[in-house]
């Protein structure tokens, strides 16, 4: 019974054995077929590499070739600024000896895929050490970096170099913020305003002090205009986030720190209107500017530099363009004569302005000459309305018949007026808005037009050239509905009897 049971458990472990021994030789086999189909594939991809590294070359090159003319220093894309064309020479440098490292090491990448690729028997070469290969490729790779940084140094140094406080230069300032560029140019006195962050609001959005006098004629033009030909300082700054200040056809790029003040000198060498003749040579510029109008104006004729961001600012990034004009020399003297000071035309006169009781010479003068002007046009006017005079700058305090101090110099423009003419008669006439009762008004109207006759008299004119009237309410100029329109009828007049 133990034998017989000892048998059967020995013919079932043999039986185990020789399944097992089985499937190891169909498992060995399968193995070798898959070895074999491995070897296969190797070497196929091996080859598909070579033909993809062929592709890969022949694309870059062709490709590059094919876009030049939209790539910036290729084409007409030439630096538009003097420094610039230093740049680009060092970029074609970098290119030239780049691009030769890029195309021999992705050949020796896909060539070495091709080269090792699987064989059967193939043993791998131990090379533990080279002296000689490694001095090689340790010393051209040294040398040609040595080289390139040298480069680099020399026009770093060129390009980035201030300006002499001797030359000839204009400066400009640029502040980013989120989303948009601030610029500021200097008046008549050439210097820009110091500024100050604490003052920065909704009227005053690059916090000029206004108490330094070299910021009243300091403007804010809407585009950056720039002469051709002159050095040009860039103070550039922002005003909350990281910002970019980056004129790409004049290789000029500088950060915009809060807090940390940048600049950058330049020389445009091209205006606007040749930097779009040389566009217009090229057959990539003659196609419509709107795909979806091909009638209308082409892509060279439509061209404008830009100033743009170059740093991931914000989602509003992308509205951060400016456009930059560059102009011959009198054309942009024109231009600067049409700029009004930021400070007469958005401060004076505020809240903001510190200077509320007071004139500028310049202001003056401006208000002589107008109110000179208007006194022509209405001593030649031909029927009595057109003889009628507005003192465009006498003002009363509010309900009162008191002068307010700046009335002064539109009353002296008067009286100046009338010792030259010294046979012209006037009537002062003085007139409300219809707030308050119609007695009230035409009464406070009688006596600011005395007062106004009284200045007069008292400078030394005749009593026999000027009369007053007061007429209240009852000849408004304007609406009595608006601020604006009380306001225009809140005024002061003369009427020239004799000339």
């Amino acid at each position: 019974m133990t034998t017989g049971l000892i048998i059967i458990v020995s013919f079932l472990l043999l039986t185990i054995v020789v399944v097992q021994i089985s499937r190891i030789n169909e498992i060995a086999k399968r193995l070798r077929g898959e070895e074999e189909a491995e070897r296969r594939s190797n070497i196929r991809q091996s080859r598909y590499l070579l033909a993809f590294m062929v592709f890969f070359l022949l694309a870059t090159i062709v490709s590059a070739w094919a876009y030049k003319n939209y790539m910036l220093g290729y084409g007409p894309h030439t630096s538009a600024s003097e420094h610039g064309l230093d740049l680009d020479w060092l970029f074609n440098v970098t290119l030239v000896v780049t691009g030769i490292v890029f195309v021999i090491t992705h050949i020796a990448l896909f060539y070495f895929a091709y080269r090792y690729r699987h064989r059967k028997q193939a043993k791998a070469s131990f090379m533990p050490h080279d002296n000689k290969l490694e001095i090689i490729w340790t010393a051209i790779p040294a040398f040609a970096m040595f080289a390139l940084v040298i480069n680099g140094l020399v026009v770093w140094n060129k390009v980035m170099a201030d300006v002499d406080p001797e030359e000839d230069y204009m400066e400009s300032e640029a502040m980013g913020m989120q989303f948009a560029w601030v610029l500021r140019y200097p008046g008549d006195d050439g210097k820009l305003g110091t500024r100050n962050f604490r003052l920065i609001n909704s009227v005053n959005p690059m916090g000029q002090d206004w108490k330094d006098l070299k910021n009243l004629d300091d403007f804010q033009p809407t585009d950056l205009v720039l002469p051709k030909g002159k050095k040009v300082r860039v103070r550039i700054t922002a005003r909350d986030v990281l910002h970019d200040f980056y004129l790409p056809q004049f290789r000029v790029k500088m950060d915009a720190v809060p807090g940390l003040p940048t600049y950058f000198v330049f020389t445009p060498s091209k205006t606007t209107e040749e930097y779009r003749e040389e566009l217009s040579k090229y057959a990539e510029y003659q196609v419509p500017s709107d795909p979806l109008d091909p009638s209308g104006p082409k892509k060279w004729e439509t061209f404008e530099y830009e100033l743009a961001c170059a740093e991931l600012c914000g989602s509003g990034h992308y509205s951060m363009r400016k456009i930059v004009r560059i102009l011959e020399q009198d054309e942009y003297d024109a231009w600067i004569r049409e700029q009004k000071s930021f400070y007469l035309s958005s401060i004076r006169g505020t809240n903001e302005d510190p200077y509320t009781n007071q004139l500028f010479d310049f202001e003056i003068q401006a208000r002589k000459a107008e109110f000179n002007n208007a006194l022509n046009t209405a001593i030649s006017g031909a029927t009595p309305d057109e003889r009628i005079l507005n003192l465009k700058y006498v003002f009363f305090e509010t309900g009162s018949a008191n002068l307010t101090p700046l009335s002064k110099y539109e009353l002296d423009n008067l009286v100046a007026a009338m010792n030259e003419r010294s046979t012209m008669t006037i009537e002062v006439g003085g007139h409300t808005d219809n707030t308050g009762s119609t007695e009230a008004n035409l009464t406070l109207s009688e006596q600011r037009a005395s007062v106004v006759a009284k200045y007069l008299l008292n400078a030394g004119v005749d009593s026999g050239r000027v009369t007053s009237a007061g007429y209240g309410q009852d000849r408004p100029q304007d609406s009595n509905d608006t601020d604006a329109g009380r306001a225009n009828n809140r005024r002061t007049e003369i009427k020239i009897t004799n000339s």
